[in-house]
């Protein structure tokens, strides 16, 4: 039993990707979950899969970017009892064009999955979280957020946008261990459809692209690895591809610990 099982988590962006590897990682914890995705028959799918281990599962469809999402999450969360907090992992990228060749609705969907759907969580989330006094807030970064990638450029301002947002979360919140986790680059269909719109345009060449992507699998690994061992709050993370214990925390000087 680990020092998280019976505690319970959001888990948003949870239908696919780096979220469901996640969701299975965290059910096979004893974490009680509430599941989030946009897209209703999704998110139940991996909610069935997670019961079938053994946990408690409850989910809510629908853009965690609308408040009453959020507030819903969060209410079926202390439904289920021990809520300790919330892991950001949804994301979109509409890959390809350039930045002002994005249609208005593309741009909007791209921010509302990174950097409002953080915000709502957090406003939902904080409170009952600082009135229990402890908490953790993990939110999935990426290194594009300090690089130029075209054809990723909204993306890549929106993960910018998340990290900023989470640097405050932790300044105006430090009873609650806020963080970013940067996986790198890993081999979900959402990467590969980047890596292929931006090769296809000309923006990428092989030597941008590992020799070796991560799994999913890996990165749930890590991020279980991380929620369930404190010691490593207040360090900055880097991730590399040598097998499924590669969490090597180092220290950052403008880290917060809980």
């Amino acid at each position: 039993m680990s020092d998280i099982s019976g505690k319970t988590l959001i888990l948003v962006g949870a239908s696919g990707g780096i979220g469901r590897a996640l969701a299975l990682a965290l059910a096979d914890e004893e974490v009680a979950l509430v599941l989030n995705a946009r897209t209703h028959a999704a998110v139940e799918k991996v909610a069935d899969e997670c019961s079938r281990s053994g946990a408690r599962v409850d989910f809510l469809a629908g853009s965690a970017a609308r408040g009453e999402v959020a507030e819903g999450l969060v209410k079926r969360a202390l439904n289920l009892g021990n809520f300790y907090g919330f892991i950001q992992a949804a994301g979109t990228l509409h890959p390809g064009p350039a930045v002002f060749d994005l249609s208005e609705k593309e741009f909007s969907e791209i921010f509302e999955a990174s950097v409002t759907a953080s915000f709502q969580l957090a406003r939902a989330a904080f409170p009952p979280l600082i009135e229990a006094g402890a908490g953790i807030a993990v939110f999935l970064g990426s290194g594009v957020a300090e690089r130029v990638v075209r054809g990723m450029g909204a993306y890549s301002a929106a993960k910018a946008a998340e990290e900023h947002l989470v640097r405050h979360l932790a300044a105006d919140a430090p009873q609650i261990t806020s963080l970013v986790f940067r996986p790198g680059v890993v081999d979900t269909p959402m990467v590969r459809r980047g890596i292929e719109a931006a090769t296809k345009l000309g923006f990428l060449t092989q030597a941008f692209i590992p020799a070796k992507m991560l799994s999913a699998e890996d990165v749930a690994d890590a991020v279980v690895s991380l929620v369930r061992d404190d010691s490593k709050f207040g360090c900055a993370l880097e991730i590399r591809p040598t097998g499924r214990q590669f969490v090597e925390p180092r220290r950052a000087p403008a880290a917060r610990l809980k």
